[in-house]
């Protein structure tokens, strides 16, 4: 009984961390996304970036 415990711990646990792995791999192409967008927008005006 103790081992059923356990597993479901270990599980909660991956769970755990592939959600906070989907939020941040969600977040870096939601920035890397705009970030691109923005250097389009830059580009369209004419904008001097380096």
């Amino acid at each position: 009984m103790d081992t059923k415990v356990n597993e479901e711990t270990a599980k909660s646990g991956k769970k755990k961390w592939l959600k906070r792995l989907g939020v941040f791999g969600f977040l870096f192409f939601l920035i890397k996304g705009l970030a691109w967008i923005a250097v389009a927008v830059a580009a369209w005006y004419g904008v001097k970036l380096f």
